[in-house]
């Protein structure tokens, strides 16, 4: 199913290069743009620009000698991609034609329909329902907003979240594409960092005890890539981490060693014991020796009274017993995260390999309970 691309990001820019003054007279100042994707016309760019001092404005919408050029008075622009990619935009403003100030901003377009590598075409599915279990809350991401029941977790956090990460975190890395939700990581300077993604929650909104969870997902690639499609305890603004419990549905930790690259991910469970953090988890790699991010896969948990136990397509590789008198955690409702982190303790950092951008594409999450 096809859905129109989502607000990617609005950016303001102020960094502007000057060609000297010549015969038109002195370069125009203070040159700002915003830049908007459309989230209902599918490759839609809307650009409006401003400068002191400026006669007229041009816009050229990609790189090659036929790109699209738009020569402006009100600083207003609009332009449609036909094709998925990544295009360079510049922005001029005039006082002359051989006498101008410009900037540059790098769009990354997704076209639905128009065969983008963004989506994977195959992978396992699950179904919509199970004998014994009632479909109780799903997103299938087939609208043209993200549901309000995500909100964002915006910037570094404390210490990189707790794990020196790199990113920063930002609504606008998180759209959606062709039914699905797509979290992009980009090598790109803001807040102070080199590198930002998204991070989005449910608390507040949906929260969840027991039950089984399916999301189907497909992965990002590479050194220092940090997907993760997780759960923490509703109680952690009172009684802190871990003693809130977590629970981590899938995590890859991106690279190409055999224990913790590309080809395998992570089922884990966290928890307080006697005050110290205490956990556990298996894993398993994914079929045929290629990579995560080739097509879709399902992560699961069912979690009930006794146990949670993972699988990934309806495999079973890891079970923890929760009954123990040191494990309440897992008894109490918990909430999602979906997030793509870059660099951290556990990935450590991108390398020369890394290419951003990054997605982690997920076309649903379903939750049953008995």
């Amino acid at each position: 199913m096809l859905k129109y691309l989502s607000l990617l990001f609005i950016a303001l820019l102020t960094v502007s290069s000057c060609v000297p003054e010549g015969p038109g007279g002195q370069a125009p100042k203070n040159l700002l743009f915003e830049v908007t994707i459309s989230t209902q016309v599918s490759g839609r760019v809307d650009v409006v620009a401003t400068a002191d001092d400026c006669n007229y404005f041009t816009f050229k919408f990609g790189e090659d000698p036929n790109a699209t050029l738009i020569n402006e008075t009100s600083g207003i622009a609009q332009h449609q991609f036909t094709a998925s990619g990544r295009y360079p935009l510049r922005v001029r403003a005039h006082s002359s034609f051989d006498v101008f100030t410009e900037a540059w901003d790098t769009l990354d377009i997704t076209v639905a329909g128009s065969g983008s590598t963004l989506i994977p075409s195959s992978g396992y599915s699950s179904p919509l329902s199970y004998s014994g279990y009632t479909l109780v809350w799903q997103d299938e991401f087939d609208s043209t907003a993200i549901s309000p029941n995500w909100t964002f977790e915006i910037g570094n956090g404390n210490w990189g979240w707790g794990n020196n990460e790199l990113e920063y975190y930002r609504q606008e890395n998180a759209s959606l594409v062709e039914g699905c939700l797509v979290i992009t990581a980009k090598e790109e300077s803001i807040g102070g960092y080199n590198y930002t993604s998204s991070r989005m929650i449910t608390r507040g909104a949906k929260s969840f005890k027991y039950g089984r969870i399916d999301i189907r997902a497909a992965l990002p690639s590479g050194q220092g890539l940090w997907p993760a499609l997780w759960m923490l305890g509703d109680n952690i603004s009172t009684v802190g981490w871990p003693s809130c419990g977590e629970i981590d549905i899938m995590e890859m930790i991106g690279g190409s060693t055999s224990n913790q690259g590309d080809e395998r991910i992570h089922g884990t469970g966290h928890w307080s014991n006697n005050g110290n953090h205490a956990y556990t988890g298996g894993s398993i790699a994914v079929p045929n020796g290629s990579s995560y991010q080739d097509e879709f896969h399902v992560y699961s948990i069912i979690w009930d009274e006794n146990a949670i136990t993972w699988y990934r397509d309806d495999v079973q590789y890891y079970s923890l017993d929760i009954t123990g008198s040191d494990k309440t955690e897992f008894h109490e409702k918990f909430f999602f995260i979906f997030n793509v982190a870059v660099g951290g303790n556990w990935p450590g950092s991108p390398n020369s390999q890394t290419t951003f951008p990054q997605r982690m594409a997920v076309d649903y999450i379903r939750v049953f309970q008995p």
